[in-house]
């Protein structure tokens, strides 16, 4: 009897913690910018301070409901309502209460000489036993051994880091481009001008046309970063030069292939070839190899980059070799940037 009022007591503060965060961080109004708001009956405020109360308790919906005590006043259609509306931007909500909490808490905490940057992401969403699930298709699985097209999606996250904070900024769930790959289509009748059916256009769209376009929503939302760090498989010219348009910077690891060549000298070499043809650094350098070289697109378009070679840590007998189009960082400090897309990637997965 005597755990009773104490649990009720804790119960109280955690709600008050909710509260405060949805007070200070303005939830509410991102909630409207995104287009989530009741014009009557239970109020958007209550509906999300109950759905984040239930998750970072660990309870689910239907124990709440069947425990008197913790049952809300509204019913669970209210939720499931909330939760599939077709009109609701959750996409736009996360970037606007991201920006709040960058802009207005995180920024202040630490040097302008900072380098602040976009980090991006590409990791494997299984659904390997599922079967009707909308838009479930074929993808490949980056970070797998042997097979690597598994049943499922691909989540694609943009995320903003300082070097010791992440914060997710946008996010969304990838299907197969190819008709073929996919095991179910999208729903029929949909609204076209509705969220939902953007969100499905989207889903089965390039993921680097998708990342352009998530950028672009973080940009207008004025999240303060000059860099985008990512790994291989955003790496082509084509995208690097379309995130410098944006005047954002790449400092990205680049794919060893011979299906892309790069300028260097006045002619157009591979990877391995630009490495074989230059002298390497000796001793115990943190590179083995620095070139200042250039992109170019269909259109011949080009853009000059440097391309740093280190060893490989995971098999020092090779090397790999990371882009950036801000010339202006030293090797070093290219290296130590990309290192920070790969720490924060560990923790945050």
């Amino acid at each position: 009897m005597n755990n009773i009022p104490q649990n009720n007591q804790n119960k109280n503060d955690f709600m008050k913690s909710i509260m405060n965060f949805v007070k200070q961080f303005k939830v509410i109004s991102a909630l409207k910018k995104a287009n989530c708001y009741k014009e009557k009956g239970i109020c958007v405020h209550d509906i999300f301070c109950y759905l984040l109360q239930i998750v970072y308790t660990g309870k689910s919906m239907y124990m709440s409901y069947q425990t008197e005590s913790d049952a809300p006043k509204f019913s669970k259609d209210v939720v499931y309502r909330f939760l599939n509306s077709m009109y609701i931007n959750w996409q736009a909500f996360l970037i606007k209460l991201s920006a709040t909490i960058i802009n207005e808490h995180l920024v202040k905490l630490t040097s302008e000489e900072r380098i602040n940057a976009f980090v991006v992401d590409d990791s494997f969403y299984g659904r390997l036993r599922s079967k009707n699930v909308e838009l479930l298709s074929n993808v490949n699985d980056h970070a797998s051994k042997g097979n690597k097209y598994k049943r499922g999606f691909r989540m694609l996250t943009i995320g903003w880091t300082d070097g010791n904070t992440f914060v997710p900024v946008s996010s969304n769930l990838q299907s197969s481009e190819k008709e073929k790959n996919r095991y179910c289509e999208m729903k029929e009748n949909l609204n076209k001008n509705s969220v939902a059916y953007k969100r499905r256009k989207q889903a089965i769209s390039k993921s680097p046309d998708v990342m352009i376009e998530m950028l672009e929503l973080a940009i207008k939302a004025s999240i303060p970063a000059k860099h985008v760090l990512f790994d291989s498989w955003f790496s082509y010219p084509i995208t690097i030069m379309k995130i410098y348009k944006l005047k954002l910077h790449t400092v990205g690891r680049l794919k060893n292939t011979t299906k892309i060549k790069y300028i260097f000298e006045g002619e157009k070499k591979t990877l391995a070839e630009i490495y074989k043809s230059q002298r390497k650094r000796p001793g115990k350098s943190k590179y083995l190899l620095s070139v200042n070289a250039q992109i170019y697109d269909g259109n011949d378009n080009t853009l000059n980059v440097k391309i740093v070679f280190v060893r490989d840590r995971n098999n020092k007998k090779k090397w790999i070799a990371i882009i950036s189009t801000d010339l202006s960082l030293s090797e070093e400090e290219i290296i130590a940037l990309y290192g920070k897309r790969w720490s924060i990637m560990l923790i945050s997965a």
